[in-house]
């Protein structure tokens, strides 16, 4: 076989006036990342990240008390004592963007008064996961510690939590659609798009609920997009049953 002589190889390097000469490949890169940056700022959230007040929607995260009390690698005796039997819980209210979602939007966090957070154990059993959820997310409210606690009440009192779940005696094998199907029969208006089911694999540990600003349910596409996608999980009983 006659094997055809190789050519020069190719010159990556472009002149440039005056004898200045770069690499194309070089060049190239610088012109990638500069692509990127400009597609990260486009796909920004709607406000300036971290201002309070400045969000879109709230996402009521519930938890289901018993599967953090099994796996919590230090749970809360307040929460998980066996004298108090907890079901769904508040986790937090959280203000979120369409995309992405605020944080800690005031270091250091003001002070929360004794009596509000004391006013909040029996939804929010932990007097560090109150603590917790002012700093990181109650900030960004807008609001001081005693509206913004008021409203998670009040947003926990819009969601009537399906009385099959309000306590268990034994293990329950559900699926998520299962889950949201019940919240969905037990609350008028909310809508497959406004509820997501989470799961850590084998166990239920959440079930979210956009609400507007009004604290009506409202749809939230990208807390949808990151449900539970396990086919059935485990719902572990109520403390004490």
């Amino acid at each position: 076989m006659v094997r055809r002589r190789a050519g020069p190889l190719l010159d990556l390097r472009t002149e440039l006036p005056h004898g200045a000469s770069v690499s194309l490949l070089t060049a190239t890169w610088r012109l990638v990342a500069a692509s990127l940056s400009l597609l990260a700022v486009l796909a920004s959230p709607a406000w300036p990240a971290g201002e309070p007040g400045r969000f879109d929607h709230y996402v009521l995260t519930l938890s289901w008390s018993p599967t953090y009390c099994e796996t919590a690698a230090q749970a809360d005796p307040g929460q998980c004592d066996r004298a108090r039997p907890f079901a769904f819980v508040v986790h937090g209210l959280w203000p979120q963007y369409e995309r992405g979602w605020p944080e800690f939007c005031r270091k250091p966090a003001p002070f929360v008064p004794e009596p509000v957070l004391r006013g909040m154990l029996d939804i929010m059993p932990s007097r560090g996961l109150v603590l917790h959820q002012w700093r990181k997310h109650g900030t960004c409210s807008g609001l001081d510690a005693n509206a913004y606690f008021g409203t998670v009440r009040r947003a926990f009192g819009e969601v009537t939590i399906p009385p099959q779940f309000r306590h268990l005696d034994t293990y329950r094998s559900v699926s998520p659609d299962d889950v949201e199907a019940a919240f969905r029969a037990a609350n008028p208006g909310l809508a497959a798009n406004m509820i997501a089911v989470d799961c850590d694999g084998r166990r239920l540990t959440e079930v979210k609920i956009c609400l507007d600003r009004r604290l009506d349910f409202a749809p939230c596409a990208e807390v949808d997009r990151r449900a539970c996608r396990a086919s059935r999980i485990v719902m572990p009983p109520t403390r004490g049953g």
